[in-house]
């Protein structure tokens, strides 16, 4: 008979708790949270921009724009998109650095789309890890 080690959990090895607050968000809250600032930088884009849904061209980026804009806005000072607090995460540094500077780089790659949806070994975005920060529940 042997004895099995515990499964370990993706944040042990950031030095976060295995559940509860300040914990590593599962894929499933960090993709429900960006689906609701996509949501919301779409409406904007319609609404405060005048673009169209489904538009070609340079007016195809507005959108992203928009959600651009709303991380930078809502990340730097209060460490949460709408959707992150409407799923009560938030964005934690696990790497000493400028906040803000990790944010822009955050952003800038989460715009890219494929590091947003790359993993590393944690569970992480590879826009999380690139920067330096994760998302963890409140």
């Amino acid at each position: 008979m042997t004895i099995e080690e515990p499964q370990a959990y993706a944040g042990q090895h950031l030095g976060m708790p295995a559940a509860g607050p300040a914990s590593m968000a599962p894929l499933w809250r960090r993709a429900v949270g960006l689906l609701i600032d996509w949501v919301i930088a779409q409406v904007l884009a319609v609404f405060a921009f005048g673009a169209e849904l489904g538009q070609g061209g340079a007016a195809a980026f507005v959108p992203l724009a928009v959600l651009a804009v709303l991380n930078l806005l809502c990340v730097i000072p209060f460490a949460a998109t709408p959707g992150h607090a409407l799923m009560k995460l938030q964005v934690l540094q696990v790497r000493p650095g400028s906040f803000p500077l990790q944010v822009v780089i955050r952003t800038a790659l989460l715009c890219l789309f494929v590091p947003a949806v790359l993993t590393d070994r944690h569970g992480r975005g590879l826009h999380d890890a690139a920067a330096g920060t994760v998302i963890a529940r409140r």
